[in-house]
């Protein structure tokens, strides 16, 4: 497994949208992004921290069901 790098909220989000999700809504400082696909809705909430911890990231890509390359490809 890769290792994960250290990314902020805004980033993590902007990757997850080149992904296929969209913002639904924000409650404070976590954003709520919705995948809509044929097998069934994805959800997954991302915090608007400076830096993500290697853990928080690591949960937010089992939300969205993806594998650390897959989420690195999309960080450009």
């Amino acid at each position: 497994m890769p290792k994960l790098p250290r990314v902020s909220g805004e980033a993590a989000i902007r990757a997850l949208e080149r992904i296929g999700f969209v913002r639904r809504r924000q409650t404070g400082s976590h954003v709520v992004l919705r995948r809509f696909r044929e097998e069934g809705d994805l959800g997954c909430v991302v915090p608007l921290h400076d830096e993500l911890a290697v853990g928080t990231l690591r949960g937010i890509l089992r939300q969205a069901k993806f594998t650390p390359e897959e989420f690195v490809q999309h960080l450009v």
